[in-house]
């Protein structure tokens, strides 16, 4: 399924290990950041001098006030960022994914992206809990109905889509600095990890709350923790293993060798 990358010397190690704890594994929950998805061409928002926030000040443009204030500035900035999600693909880090869960390992995908290529790439369990660009609400009327040619218009044009009832201006579906996370899929996701007996980070800097607690949550509650990213986060002393590689590449392999080791 996967072409076969060479693996770095220095990850021979850390991937064994894990490797390891996902054979035993019965119930793996998966969280999921913005680094599964730079290999796909869509940014990160925190990396050094390439990420998001380092070109914009986020509360300028990203919160819920600047957004009812200046909604042309967002979707100035959005509109990018918005090119970049709409034209991507799933990349092998999320093809990988989606085999381990029909191999019966992954039980739930927790993620903080708004991108949808973990459900282009087939999973069936995935908790958005930063939201999606599927469907647009309009925040004066109510008003809520599918993204897609809102989204084209804009594209074209570059301005903000416009309610069909009220003329408001329409707001994606993402959850905004300043607005509360969906009580149920927060809820869902911390069930899903307290039932867990391993938790895999994949590609999040585990800064922002309250994913960020999940992995935390995981140990308190008994489980391994695995984190795969190309950078250190503050959870990395909780961690049975880590990975300082490319998901891209050290994900298919896991896939590829559980798929060998359920096969014998």
């Amino acid at each position: 399924m996967f072409r076969r990358s060479k693996i770095p010397n220095d990850l021979t190690e850390a991937l064994a290990q894990a490797l390891a704890l996902l054979k035993d594994a019965r119930s793996v929950v998966v969280l999921t950041g913005a680094g599964i998805s730079t290999p796909s061409g869509i940014p990160d928002f925190r990396s050094d001098k390439t990420g998001l926030w380092s070109l914009t000040n986020p509360f300028e443009v990203a919160t819920i006030w600047a957004f009812r204030d200046h909604p042309k500035r967002f979707y100035s900035w959005m509109r990018p960022l918005a090119k970049d999600i709409l034209t991507a693909g799933p990349n092998p880090a999320h093809f990988a994914l989606t085999q381990m869960e029909r191999m019966g390992k992954v039980t739930a995908i927790v993620t903080q992206n708004i991108d949808g290529l973990h459900q282009k790439a087939r999973a069936s369990r995935v908790m958005e809990i930063h939201g999606h660009l599927r469907s647009m609400s309009c925040l004066d009327c109510g008003y809520h109905d599918e993204s897609a040619p809102y989204l084209d218009d804009f594209l074209q044009t570059g301005e903000p889509p416009r309610c069909p009832r009220c003329g408001g201006v329409m707001k994606p579906d993402i959850i905004l600095f300043g607005e509360a996370l969906p009580h149920d899929l927060v809820v869902a996701a911390q069930e899903a990890t307290l039932h867990s007996d391993l938790m895999l980070v994949v590609g999040s800097s585990l800064e922002v709350m309250p994913a960020a607690d999940l992995p935390a949550l995981a140990v308190r509650s008994g489980s391994k923790l695995i984190i795969a990213t190309l950078g250190m986060t503050p959870l990395d002393h909780l961690a049975d293993v880590v990975i300082r590689g490319d998901v891209a590449v050290t994900m298919p392999w896991l896939a590829e060798h559980l798929q060998g080791d359920n096969r014998s």
